[in-house]
């Protein structure tokens, strides 16, 4: 008998029909990739070396017991506000007031609750609380495409273009899920609103660490998770026979032969028999528990109800939640685009903010809100602006870090920062503090070679 293994790498096995009729009846275990079969005489002859990546969840399992992660902040969680598209820092955290009007544009500056500084007036609540944020006006980086998520993603540039649909690393998200694991109640550790398979995914970490997707919209009258959800023809009792089963073959199977494989697939398997079976996960995803005065609170907009939904996750100890909000690509019509837009961001984010510190965890978790890039300072003749990669503002919110300031400056029209320069990757690297991995740690490619989480790790010193 063969089988398979969970990671998206050459090494992959042939699933045995009992256990891939099993497999196919759990949505949770929504294996993308398209595995290459081996045979059995070559997989044993290649060794352990070619399937090395599907050992990381144990070589992680080693380091989170070393000084590499600090097992006090094991209840801590970051939701990443990713503002797909790169939204405007004139519009948003950077506006120019000074300027030129085709660059500083129509809308006015506001001041907020930190004195001398402004935001867009298109972000007023926001402003209001701006004591509770602190804005990063200064990350930069040199990739003016949107392949630019790869870095937001995975703190590395994409080097080869032919990876523009796949990446070349592991996702935050998938690093947190091998370090962090489960939540305690069992509940995905990496969990995405909705799908993003570019560079979100766990490469070589191996398919057990990919985003649990919550891809319907939570402001529907009938939204469920259909993750969790059994297939018609399988109920409960059904399917722990179908455990039992799946159990006592594989422990036949490996008296006569162990590999790593297996443990992939029992990640996988465990994973989804907790996720049905068990009721946390479906009380944290059950948006219908909320009152209808919270669920207006957050803005009855698929974002809106998306960031709830990531607060009830958070409280739930997920530690790795990721929600998008994409549209801000805007090349044309600019000041029509985005001002619906801005506005369901601007009541959902503090929403969640105001909710977190009522419920007493924001220390707990951390907010982040970004773009893979900013926008050209200068209108373009259709009444938009270009990707910018040279100036990206970036918020942070809640977490241990020292709150109610700006972190960095930009030049007069907004083109180049001239003050606390950063990069994407070390926006990461105070993800990971918060969430208590070291960012130094070292982990094998598909070559065995070693790479740190980031090798771009200097942290925001403003922050701490």
């Amino acid at each position: 008998m063969n089988r398979v293994c969970s990671s998206n790498q050459p090494c992959s096995f042939e699933i045995p029909e009992y256990a891939n009729s099993i497999s196919r009846r759990i949505c949770y275990v929504q294996l993308s990739m398209k595995p290459t079969v081996v045979s059995r005489r070559t997989a044993l002859s290649t060794g352990a070396g070619v399937c090395s990546a599907l050992s990381l969840p144990s070589i992680f399992q080693l380091r989170a017991n070393s000084p590499g992660f600090d097992s006090s902040r094991s209840d801590t969680t970051v939701i990443l506000v990713n503002l797909g598209g790169g939204p405007s820092q004139h519009e948003t955290y950077d506006p120019k007031p000074d300027a030129p009007p085709e660059y500083r544009g129509p809308f006015s500056p506001i001041s907020t609750k930190i004195p001398g500084v402004q935001i867009c007036e298109l972000l007023p609540k926001q402003a209001a609380m701006m004591d509770q944020m602190t804005i990063i006006r200064s990350i930069h980086h040199e990739q003016a495409s949107h392949i630019a998520e790869h870095i937001v993603e995975t703190g590395y540039d994409l080097r080869n273009p032919q990876n523009s649909l796949k990446g070349e690393m592991p996702s935050v998200g998938s690093v947190v899920s091998a370090i962090r694991g489960s939540s305690p109640d069992g509940i995905p550790a990496y969990v995405s609103m909705p799908d993003r398979k570019a560079y979100g995914g766990p490469h070589w970490l191996g398919g057990q660490h990919r985003h649990f997707s919550v891809n319907d919209d939570p402001n529907e009258p009938d939204f469920a998770v259909k993750n969790l959800v059994l297939a018609r023809d399988l109920d409960v009792e059904r399917l722990q026979d179908r455990k039992a089963l799946l159990k006592s073959l594989d422990h036949a199977q490996r008296a006569i032969e162990r590999d790593s494989a297996a443990d992939a697939i029992d990640g996988f398997t465990r994973k989804a028999f907790e996720l049905i079976t068990g009721p946390k996960a479906r009380e944290a995803f059950d948006l219908s528990a909320e009152p209808d005065a919270m669920r207006n609170r957050y803005g009855r907009t698929t974002f809106g109800q998306r960031m709830l939904l990531a607060r009830r996750l958070a409280e739930a100890q997920v530690p790795y939640i990721k929600v998008w909000l994409p549209g801000w690509d805007d090349h044309k019509d600019l000041v029509k685009r985005i001002t619906p837009r801005a506005a369901a961001y601007d009541q959902a984010l503090t929403a969640l903010i105001t909710d977190l510190g009522e419920r007493g965890l924001t220390q707990k978790v951390l907010v982040v809100a970004m773009g893979e890039f900013g926008r050209t300072p200068k209108f373009n003749a259709t009444g938009g602006r270009d990707h910018w990669p040279r100036v990206n503002s970036v918020l942070f919110a809640g977490g241990d870090y020292k709150m109610g300031q700006v972190i960095g400056a930009t030049d007069r029209k907004g083109a180049n920062v001239i003050e606390a320069p950063y990069r994407p990757q070390n926006v990461l690297g105070m993800m990971y503090r918060h969430l208590g991995i070291d960012p130094s740690i070292t982990f094998d490619d598909f070559t065995g070679r070693p790479r740190y989480l980031l090798e771009e790790r200097r942290p925001i010193t403003e922050l701490i």
